[in-house]
């Protein structure tokens, strides 16, 4: 098991959105991960957690995001006050704000594919 705690931000139970295929691959590959979102639920043995109640959250490595900008504003000082390793901000989610505001805290930003990377090794 790895030791890089995710945080998927957007999480779903919807099983046609990339977020809910991000669980899948983490749980598959045997990476913990916690998902939060504003919809109720569970995917793969986890209770989806109510981003709306900005719970306090310790030791997140990642933080995976698939929100999309015009979404993320209320969200930005809360992921970055996590204190995550890296924020990957897949196809879609790009933020130039939130990119400056986690660099800014010495936070890694990749704009990236989480499932690129868990497919590549590189995750």
């Amino acid at each position: 098991m790895s030791d890089k705690l995710t945080l998927i931000v957007g999480a779903t139970t919807n099983p046609s959105r990339f977020a809910y295929f991000a669980a899948s691959r983490l749980a598959g590959a045997g990476i913990p991960f916690i998902p939060i979102g504003i919809k109720s639920g569970e995917i793969f043995g986890e209770k989806i957690i109510d981003l709306r109640s900005k719970p306090e959250l310790k030791n997140i490595h990642t933080i995976t995001l698939y929100i999309g900008p015009a979404n993320q504003e209320e969200w930005i000082d809360y992921l970055v006050s996590l204190n995550p390793s890296r924020i990957i901000f897949n196809p879609g989610t790009e933020n130039s704000i939130f990119f400056q505001k986690a660099k800014a805290k010495g936070i890694e930003v990749l704009e990236a594919c989480t499932l690129v990377m868990l497919s590549a090794g590189q995750y």
